[in-house]
């Protein structure tokens, strides 16, 4: 199936199941947000010189790397689900989502650092960290599918970073391509924050929300080409 082809269907189905979507990922975003704010706002008021990491700054890290698991976790479950042709109450699908949630943190931390490391690393060299940045982006394609390798696969997070890794090899430019819509998507929100910053913080935390929920599209268009690649066990049965 073509790229745009499957651009085409993720679209639909974000257009089509937007409401079942807001209810079961707004809260997350909101909470998400809201911490990512504070955070930033606590670092530009930092000490330059001798800037303060206390507790609070800690708990707000994990909690924020909690939401974000949990988020996902939902998401994932929800589009497998619809995948199937079943249909359940928001308040299912986020009791079936918890026991994800501690697999999917530790994949996450762990393939994170991996895709973080060569722009971190390379960015000590000056102007190389472009081939940091390149090599990052690149590790990114090949680990865009460990969420679902958790969720939908039911592997270990080792196994899911080990699996994602290999499954993602023949898909790497079409992952690159979908992951780039992420590009356009911080340009505009970065832009109207901005704007809603001079305002106030309910307006911004507004925006940056609505900008991180229409973002949920490339964790749908990603699902649908990881779909549409994906071995099932029938499948190579009936290739055997």
């Amino acid at each position: 199936m073509s790229l745009f082809a499957i651009m085409a269907e993720a679209f639909n189905f974000f257009r089509n199941h937007i409401r079942q979507l807001a209810v079961l990922t707004l809260p997350f975003l909101l909470i998400q947000v809201a911490i990512q704010l504070w955070l930033g706002n606590e670092m530009i008021q930092a000490d330059v010189e001798n800037p303060q990491f206390g507790a609070i700054h800690a708990a707000a890290m994990m909690v924020l790397l909690l939401v974000f698991s949990f988020l996902i976790a939902a998401l994932t479950l929800y589009l497998e689900l619809r995948s199937q042709g079943h249909d359940l109450a928001p308040a299912q699908i986020l009791k079936a989502s918890f026991p994800f949630v501690p697999p999917l943190l530790l994949a996450g931390v762990f393939s994170g650092l991996a895709i973080l490391a060569p722009v971190m690393i390379f960015a000590a060299f000056g102007p190389l960290w472009l081939i940091g940045l390149i090599v990052s982006l690149y590790l990114f394609s090949r680990l865009a599918y460990v969420n679902f390798m958790v969720v939908v696969e039911r592997l270990t997070p080792f196994e899911a970073i080990k699996s994602s890794f290999k499954f993602s090899g023949p898909i790497t430019i079409k992952t690159i391509a979908v992951l780039m819509l992420y590009v356009p998507l911080s340009l505009l929100g970065g832009m109207f924050s901005q704007f809603a910053m001079q305002v106030g913080f309910p307006l911004q935390l507004v925006v940056e929300t609505t900008f991180s929920f229409l973002g949920l599209f490339v964790n749908i268009a990603l699902f649908r080409l990881y779909m549409i690649n994906r071995k099932t066990p029938d499948a190579d049965n009936s290739e055997g």
